[in-house]
């Protein structure tokens, strides 16, 4: 058994896949505690892991952003960005990196996983390595190591090769971090040296890459290639695969036997305030097709759906993708990692709206991986979503570029893998002790 601290900021799209993984690590026989958000308590028990909360300092109410951070109302492109990583992801660094020496001092924690926002990792990992214990990197978001091969992260620009990409990749870099993300660059590296004592090891969102391990949850033919890929990475395959869901079958199920194509539509669990964004655009521009389009409310009541729906719409809170995926023909989404990740599983190509948070390198990576459309913004029209989703079903190329990638997630070893690392670097500290 091992004892292993995984931490995650108080963010849902964040705290969501690393509670799968705790599950998984208790499930093994792991003594598991997880550092993340008060809002989670329960959730984390559910997964027989032990909860720690953050400290004061370091939690919020991620339920509205704006609310618990009323500076960020209006701010939008660069200005956001730096925003959000000033105030919402490194101010708490400093608590975090106090309540993780906390946790390894009382429960001898031998092996720390992190995902890529909860930035007092980066602190940590700045300490010698003698002075901490190994830190595993959880890759939940697309890979965003600093590389000559790739543009810094967070631009959503695809690879370009030869001489002239570097070059590009090179000056986009200066440009970022010297320019646009030199005030967030600075206040991470008072943030780093306060915890570490030690000059950070390059620009903040590179941290990972100081870590003793990353542990991408996709495959390669989902990332960018590099002319080398660093030791420490490790590609396992998604974090969830397809399981048998219990999600009763909606009333109208048997409707969709008729043999027309299927679209599903979704704007996930957490960016589905407004249904304009995506799920009504798609409802409105398919109406006249021959499909069926089948959408997914994420929790939200299906009467929030303002007006009739046309014939050919059907909806539901949830869907048990088990049972949907196998017959669906176009995924229309707005860029959430895991559930791309679930319509390659099953073959499905890709419309893809989503321009913010890792929204956008989702969306550049189905758009240069071939399995799929990228929209280029969050609010498509009806007639931008038809014009893609028709494309898609009349182009069969889309759909063997996913179902190639789907066929490396399967034999992926998913959270199975993330355990083997665990295991490696927790044996290495026994045996250096």
């Amino acid at each position: 058994m091992t004892s292993i601290l995984v931490c995650s900021t108080p963010v849902h799209g964040h705290v969501t896949p690393v509670l799968a993984a705790a599950r998984f690590l208790v499930d093994q026989g792991h003594a598991v505690y997880l550092l993340t958000g008060a809002r989670y308590a329960d959730r984390v028990v559910a997964t027989g892991a032990t909860f720690l909360p953050l400290p004061a300092e370091a939690d919020y109410d991620d339920t509205d952003m704006d609310a618990a951070f009323p500076g960020r109302v209006g701010r939008t492109g660069p200005d956001g960005i730096r925003y959000d990583m000033t105030t919402i992801f490194l101010a708490p660094a400093i608590a975090q990196a106090a309540a993780v020496d906390s946790a390894v001092a009382e429960y001898a924690i031998e092996v720390v996983l992190a995902e890529s926002l909860f930035l007092g990792a980066a602190g940590l990992c700045a300490r010698p390595r003698a002075a901490r214990p190994p830190i595993i990197n959880l890759g939940i978001v697309p890979l965003g190591l600093k590389h000559p091969d790739v543009a810094p992260f967070g631009l959503g620009i695809p690879p370009l090769p030869g001489a002239a990409g570097r070059l590009r990749n090179a000056l986009l870099t200066l440009v970022a971090e010297k320019g646009i993300f030199a005030p967030v660059q600075r206040e991470a590296e008072r943030v780093v040296r306060a915890i570490s004592g030690a000059e950070p090891r390059g620009f903040i969102l590179n941290w990972p890459s100081a870590a003793d391990a990353i542990v991408q949850f996709t495959v390669p033919e989902f990332e960018y290639p590099r002319t080398v890929i660093p030791e420490n990475v490790h590609f396992v395959g998604p974090i969830s695969r397809t399981q048998p869901s219990d999600t009763p079958l909606p009333r109208w199920w048997g409707d969709l036997d008729d043999g027309r194509p299927i679209v599903h539509v979704t704007q996930g669990t957490v960016a589905n305030r407004n249904f304009n964004d995506l799920l009504l655009p798609t409802i409105r521009g398919l109406a006249a097709e021959d499909v069926w389009v089948v959408a997914s409310t994420g929790g939200r009541p299906v009467a929030e759906l303002d007006g009739d729906l046309p014939a050919n719409a059907r909806v539901a809170d949830y869907l048990p993708y088990d049972r949907l995926l196998p017959r669906t023909s176009a995924y229309v989404t707005n860029g959430g990692y895991g559930g791309v990740h679930y319509a390659m599983e099953h073959g499905v190509p890709i419309v893809i709206a989503g321009t913010t948070e890792d929204k956008v390198e989702v969306s550049a990576r189905v758009a240069w991986s071939g399995v799929g459309l990228r929209l280029r913004t969050n609010s498509p029209t009806a007639n931008q979503v038809a014009a893609a989703v028709r494309r898609i079903l009349r182009e069969p190329e889309f759909a063997a570029r996913s179902a190639a990638v789907g066929a490396s997630i399967r034999r992926s070893s998913g959270l199975a893998g993330l355990e083997g690392v665990v295991l490696a670097h927790a044996k290495g500290l026994r045996h250096a002790a």
